[in-house]
């Protein structure tokens, strides 16, 4: 499938807290936070969700195009992408500017707080769909500069392009105008079940209202799997059995990676849930969101582990 993956590219500065953020959040003072974590360790790792959801597509047989803007800093980032299957042509070097960067702590529960450096995310803006050569058969818009995301999803829905929105993150930044212009016509709307609350607050919609505008809800939620909401169905997708909890940075990217590559194979949405789940548990056994590779016939024999089923792709 000819896929063009657009968001953030970014450096992961990874860090862990031992020990767990409601404890030192006080209700009654909300209105005045002040908080230090000290943490025990930090990584620096390749990441943005435009280059988490390639490299794992790439890993599945793909070879997604990334469009999208990186700093002067990102060419060593850029070759190791090309090396490990990604097409990197329309992945723009703005010499001016700095990478965009991303800063999380994690701390027991895996719970998280982040902060994120635009860079040179800010000129996402710049790339259009309408100046590819090739239309995609599908194209996938994850957190990026709000303005690139907005015009994507008008440029796709334009041009006959079928996509899938994913503003995840950026939830917190844009309106409920811009969100609900975003889902109106995508295939597939995905987030985690606290954004996709944050989403319903801001528009105003419910989820039968949301499915007026797009044909698939897909809403992940940790642990306990993820639930994939069409007009006349809900399938419920159990998670895939991880060998460790190290690190939920780019599980959610890797998870959206594998339902593509279910999709581009012909799956319905039991199958494509299930290969998106396993795709997730090899980033949450790994110290940072790009996993360790592995091959085809690796991920199908855990797919036969994990749910009983073989598996073609």
């Amino acid at each position: 499938m000819n896929v063009v993956v657009t968001g953030s590219v970014a450096f992961d500065y990874i860090m862990s807290f031992p020990g767990r953020f409601t404890d030192h959040i006080l209700p009654d003072k909300l209105d005045s936070i002040s908080l230090s974590f000290l943490v025990d360790e930090m990584r620096k790792v390749y990441g943005g969700c435009a280059p988490n959801i390639a490299y794992t597509l790439a890993l599945l047989g793909e070879r997604p195009r990334i469009m999208a803007t990186a700093g002067a800093d990102g060419l060593e980032y850029r070759r190791w992408l090309s090396e490990n299957g990604v097409d990197t042509s329309l992945l723009r070097i703005c010499k001016d500017c700095f990478t965009a960067s991303f800063f999380v702590s994690t701390d027991l529960d895996q719970n998280q707080i982040a902060s994120f450096y635009t860079g040179a995310m800010a000129r996402a803006r710049e790339l259009s769909f309408c100046d590819l050569a090739e239309k995609p058969d599908m194209a996938i818009i994850s957190p990026n500069d709000p303005e690139a995301m907005r015009k994507y999803a008008r440029e796709c829905r334009e041009l006959g392009i079928p996509y899938i929105y994913d503003p995840s993150q950026q939830v917190a930044r844009v309106d409920g105008d811009e969100l609900t212009e975003g889902l109106t016509g995508a295939e597939i709307l995905i987030l985690n079940d606290y954004e996709y609350g944050i989403l319903c607050k801001k528009t105003g919609l419910d989820e039968r209202q949301i499915l007026q505008r797009t044909s698939t809800i897909v809403v992940t939620l940790g642990d306990q799997g993820s639930r994939i909401v069409t007009q006349d169905q809900v399938h419920e997708v159990p998670v895939a059995r991880p060998d460790a909890v190290l690190e939920p940075t780019g599980v959610g990217d890797a998870y959206r990676a594998g339902l593509i590559k279910g999709l581009a194979c012909g799956y319905g949405w039991p199958v494509a849930g299930r290969i998106a789940a396993l795709a997730a548990a090899y980033v949450i056994e790994h110290p940072g969101p790009q996993p360790k590779p592995y091959t085809i016939e690796e991920f199908t024999a855990r797919y036969r582990e994990n749910f009983g089923q073989a598996l073609e792709l």
